[in-house]
């Protein structure tokens, strides 16, 4: 039985054929003309199936003729391909052999890198502690050159630098792990130059300590001796003491320090010598200041300098004083008050002429033959005191820091603030000079706003407050005694036979005048007029128990203007007194007048205003209406009385009569009287015009005082003759009596009026 062995195609086979198949037959399909025979059906595909198998036989036996043309090519390609199998595998066994070397060697890259980091570590390490090793050293070691300059160099920067050194190595040698976790300034670093060592436990620590121990003491010597010679510099004669402050002991500050650090005993005496050296410069320096400047003492006021003085005792002091022209007026402020320019004000601007102020050079003043007041001595000793002590507290402050300030500034000028304090005692003791006195009652005020600016208050305020009291109770003194001469005063010994202007009044005016000016220099306000208060008082006040009251306590400041105002009506009095010498009423009057106009002349020059000018102005106005009547009634008396009593007769008429508004003239006036008065002042009205004009020329010397006395005159005189014609005109009103036509013509009066006051 013949077996066959049929194979059925498997499912996959079926469908890689079938997808074959679809893929030729859309090859075939892309071809256009296949396409379209097949689409209209012309095409055979036997036929066609024929053509295509005896193209690709054609092909085949074309192909097998060129491989058979090419097997010689084809041939020695395969020797070569050959021979290129054998290059290749000897590259591969090279390559092969490459391989198995380059395992190797990177087996000793590695091994290679270990070592290198290995010795990086340790060159690391060694550099580490070479570093601290330096360090250590650096810091333990004294450099010969250190050495050599604190043993014998000069004191100067490098020293300076040389002992900072020195005290960092002692410092750093000290150092135990006590005082690194103790001092908070010290850390865990400082022990890293010494591995974690404490430098003090250290062989190199322990062995250097005690040679960093001598040369520290050799730089205590050496420090000591510099400040010792420096400071015997500061006691001889016209020493710069500023500039040995700054470039010989400010400049080397660092080993005050230093001392207080390594021989406190040292400082001690360092800073007891420099105190002992100041205090005896400083006081010798305003000793022998003061006393020169005394020589330069102009002495404006003495004893006899009143407002109200003798004549007697005026001619001695003129006699024995030659020099009064050049010595001034006690009593006229003037140029004495640019002693309290350049100061900070009370209302707290800062004025920049105090910079530029020069305080008075004894020895030029000297040779030139020059003279002050005591304030300006004043000023010039208190702002060399204020400076000095500026200086010297900033100087302490910065040389002597542990030590207390207060303390040591008053261990430097103690004595010479007592000694300041003594001579302006001595000379207030004696000074008689109230402007003076208040000046530096100002000045002293003013001098404290200044160490408060400077801040140094709290050592200088207390001084300047004794001075305030010391100043304070002499010019209450001075004032009571211009008082007393005022109140106590004389009338025929201090001169009064002249109807002129008194020398009393100037005297009076001019000090007021000055008193009240200084008490407000300096403030925006001017005196009020209302009352005369100072606005400024306020803030230079002091409480001064002056009265016998021990519940009563007013500030100085109210004392002093209750003692001027009480001086206003004393002075009242007084002219009152010295008018009195006089026997004629008018003399009276024209006295008080030309006194009174002084007064206010100078109150108006000095443009100072308040409740004493007011006064006064009142009571001018008053005396200057006595003198009207009174020259009126000298050359037009017989009028003056017939007007005065016919209208007082006349005002007294009834009612009735008065409103029927007519007079019987044989009930009311004399028409013969009238008649004669009015024929008498058309004939005398322009000579007593005359009179009047050349009275008043004689009477006052202030021509603007004499034009207004005269122009009230003239103007009462015209007012009294328009009253004595009203009187006519009321008495005849119906018919003028023939004598009217005599009467002048007020117009023509009036122009006579204006005629003199112009030429006035």
């Amino acid at each position: 039985m013949n077996t066959s062995y049929s194979r059925t195609p498997s499912k996959t086979t079926q469908q890689s054929e079938s997808e074959r198949l679809s893929a030729d037959l859309a090859i075939f399909l892309s071809n256009p003309a296949l396409s379209a025979k097949l689409t209209d059906g012309s095409l055979d595909l036997a036929s066609y199936s024929s053509t295509i198998n005896a193209e690709l036989a054609v092909l085949e036996r074309e192909c097998i003729a060129l491989h058979r043309e090419a097997e010689p090519d084809v041939r020695v390609l395969r020797e070569e391909m050959e021979v290129c199998d054998e290059i290749l595998a000897g590259l591969q066994e090279m390559l092969l052999g490459f391989q198995a070397d380059l395992s190797g060697l990177s087996g000793d890259i590695r091994q290679l890198q270990d070592q290198s980091r290995s010795l990086a570590i340790q060159v690391h390490n060694r550099r580490q502690a070479e570093e601290g090793l330096r360090l250590f050293l650096e810091r333990i070691v004294v450099p010969p050159a250190l050495a050599e300059t604190i043993s014998r160099g000069d004191i100067d920067e490098l020293y300076l630098e040389c002992v900072k050194d020195l005290e960092e190595k002692y410092a750093y040698v000290l150092l135990t792990e006590e005082s690194v976790r103790d001092d908070p300034s010290c850390s865990d670093p400082e022990l890293e130059s010494s591995k974690g060592i404490p430098p003090a436990m250290t062989v190199a620590g322990k062995e250097m300590k005690e040679h960093l121990g001598k040369l520290r003491l050799r730089a205590v010597e050496r420090t000591r001796t510099y400040f010792l010679n420096t400071m015997k510099d500061l006691r001889r004669p016209k020493t710069h003491v500023r500039m040995i402050q700054t470039h010989a002991l400010l400049k080397y500050e660092y080993l005050v320090d230093f001392l207080l650090v390594a021989s406190p005993s040292i400082h001690a005496e360092i800073r007891d010598v420099y105190v002992e050296s100041m205090s005896k410069t400083l006081h010798n320096l305003f000793r022998t200041y003061h006393k020169q400047l005394l020589t330069l003492d102009l002495r404006l006021a003495t004893r006899v300098d009143l407002i109200a003085v003798e004549e007697a005792a005026l001619r001695d002091a003129f006699s024995t004083k030659v020099n009064m022209k050049k010595r001034g007026d006690a009593f006229v402020l003037g140029e004495r008050a640019k002693v309290l320019d350049g100061f900070i004000t009370a209302d707290g601007d800062a004025v920049a002429a105090w910079a530029s102020y020069s305080p008075i050079n004894a020895h030029l003043a000297a040779i030139n033959g020059e003279k002050y007041s005591y304030e300006m001595i004043y000023r010039s000793i208190m702002s060399h005191l204020i400076d000095a002590a500026t200086n010297e507290y900033v100087f302490a402050r910065q040389f002597f820091k542990e030590y207390g300030q207060n303390d040591c500034f008053h261990a430097i000028f103690g004595k010479t603030l007592s000694l300041v304090l003594e001579q302006l005692e001595n000379y207030v003791f004696n000074c008689h000079d109230a402007i003076a006195i208040l000046l530096m009652i100002k000045l002293t005020h003013s001098y404290k706003r200044t160490v408060k600016v400077r801040r140094i208050d709290n050592v200088l305020e207390p001084f300047l407050d004794r001075i305030t009291n010391l100043l304070w109770p002499r010019l209450k003194m001075v004032i009571d005694a211009h008082q007393r001469s005022i109140r106590g005063a004389n009338a025929k010994k201090v001169g009064a036979g002249d109807i002129h202007p008194h020398l009393v009044s100037r005297r009076y005016a001019e000090f007021t005048c000055s008193i009240l000016l200084i008490l407000n220099r300096g403030h925006k306000s001017s005196i009020a007029e209302d009352d005369g208060h100072v606005d400024g008082l306020s803030d230079q006040r002091m409480s001064l128990d002056m009265s016998t009251n021990p519940t009563h306590r007013g500030s100085a400041g109210d004392m002093l203007m209750n003692d001027l105002d009480a001086m206003v009506e004393e002075m009242v009095l007084l002219l009152k007194r010295l008018a009195d010498v006089h026997t004629l009423n008018k003399k009276k009057i024209v006295f008080m007048i030309n006194n009174l106009d002084q007064i206010i002349t100078i109150f108006k020059e000095r443009r100072v205003a308040g409740k004493e000018l007011n006064r006064f102005n009142e009571l001018l106005l008053q005396q200057r209406e006595l003198f009207v009547e009174e020259e009126l009634l000298q050359t037009f008396s017989k009028m003056i009385a017939f007007v005065q009593q016919t209208e007082a007769h006349m005002s007294g008429i009834t009612a009735p009569r008065g409103a029927r508004g007519v007079a019987a003239p044989a009930d009311v006036v004399n028409p013969d009287v009238v008649e004669s008065l009015v024929l008498e002042f058309s004939s005398n009205w322009k000579s007593g015009i005359e009179q009047i004009n050349r009275n008043v020329l004689s009477y006052f010397s202030n021509f603007r005082n004499g034009m207004e006395v005269l122009k009230q005159v003239l103007t009462q005189l015209l007012l009294y003759y328009t009253r004595f014609q009203d009187v006519i005109r009321k008495v005849w009103r119906g018919k003028p009596p023939a004598f009217c036509k005599d009467l002048v013509s007020t117009s023509v009066i009036l122009a006579e009026i204006k005629k003199h006051a112009l030429s006035i």
